[in-house]
């Protein structure tokens, strides 16, 4: 069902919102940037439709929403452990189809991935509902046509923004009598990005041999790369962590267990007990990155993990572009199927 609302009166059902869920888009964050006065765009609660950045692609995903970049799981002492809480509201998410379709990939690893949930994860996704920005052409960097993810239908509301009104395809019927309320019924269907500049051309699985892991064309990497993590905490489907013991001052033998984001590009990540330390070398780290997001997972799970949203691209210091990699990995498999015959 279709609704076109005014920004003023779309404003009304965000204060309306507001007293049930915790509401997050897409914010402008002036002189946080990477560079010397330039604006930091990332995930943030908004209280109105202005503060709503949807022009740009944002710097960071919304991942931290549900998988904080610091986590408290339990609290202890000498005798007892207590497990820690999160609030009680419910939670709204502005994304774009990319971002949706790579929280389905963070479900996968949390929640399907072997005989146990994630409990600390779950217990903040089940509250999550979306609303799908729509995505009608491509920004710098992206790729999500050749990754299968411009697409997706999986949110409760889809919004179209324009100067002074916003367009709504309402899903859920949770929202709908806000929206008759205030807005005008019409006739609406969402689009699509379906083409983007930049062009990925995935390997075939089965064309991979162990042989490939150990080709030249990663040294590439071990002369470029800086582990800063950078592509590693943009990416909406990085999911792994460390977890750390906090002591406190006043008492040593109290204190709490956080999880902590973490990534195979980031120093210290692959140390052991012993001091045992692998892939010290970053183009190593470079080629467990890539052939996870396009192999590994997608053997295990019938999907590729990256959603090509383009953001370790935009955000890697040292220029790095992780579809020209994909791209790389393409055209050395065929040279090798080449040489082969």
């Amino acid at each position: 069902m279709g609704f076109q609302i005014q920004n003023k009166d779309f404003n009304k059902i965000l204060e309306s919102l507001k007293k049930e869920y915790k509401i997050y888009a897409p914010k402008r964050f002036e002189k946080r940037g990477r560079f010397s006065d330039t604006d930091l765009i990332k995930y943030g609660e908004i209280n109105s439709i202005e503060e709503i950045v949807y022009d740009e692609k944002s710097h960071y995903s919304p991942k931290e929403i549900v998988y904080p970049i610091t986590q408290t799981l339990f609290y202890f002492t000498e005798e007892e452990y207590k497990e820690s809480t999160v609030h009680d509201k419910k939670i709204i998410i502005f994304l774009r189809p990319c971002d949706i379709n790579g929280m389905r990939r963070l479900d996968t690893i949390f929640l399907q991935n072997g005989p146990f949930k994630d409990v600390y994860y779950e217990r903040l996704r089940e509250k999550v509902k979306f609303v799908m920005m729509e995505c009608r052409e491509s920004f710098e960097n992206c790729f999500c046509v050749s990754m299968n993810s411009n697409y997706t239908d999986n949110y409760s509301i889809g919004v179209r923004f324009e100067e002074d009104r916003v367009i709504c395809d309402i899903k859920d019927s949770d929202f709908k009598n806000l929206f008759e309320e205030l807005g005008e019924k019409v006739d609406f269907t969402l689009e699509y990005v379906k083409e983007n500049n930049v062009k990925v051309n995935l390997p075939n699985s089965d064309d991979i041999t162990v042989e490939f892991f150990n080709d030249k064309m990663w040294e590439e990497y071990s002369k470029r790369c800086i582990a800063c993590g950078r592509c590693n905490t943009s990416c909406i489907t990085c999911s792994c962590f460390t977890t750390q013991d906090i002591s406190y001052e006043e008492n040593p033998n109290s204190g709490e267990r956080r999880r902590v984001w973490a990534g195979c590009h980031i120093d210290k990540f692959t140390n052991m007990a012993g001091g045992h330390d692998f892939r010290k070398d970053y183009g190593s780290r470079m080629r467990f990155k890539t052939m996870h997001k396009i192999y590994d997972y997608n053997k295990r799970f019938g999907e590729h993990m990256c959603v090509g949203c383009g953001r370790c691209d935009d955000r890697c210091p040292q220029y790095i572009s992780f579809s020209k990699c994909i791209n790389k990995v393409s055209e050395t498999l065929k040279k090798e199927e080449t040489t082969n015959e």
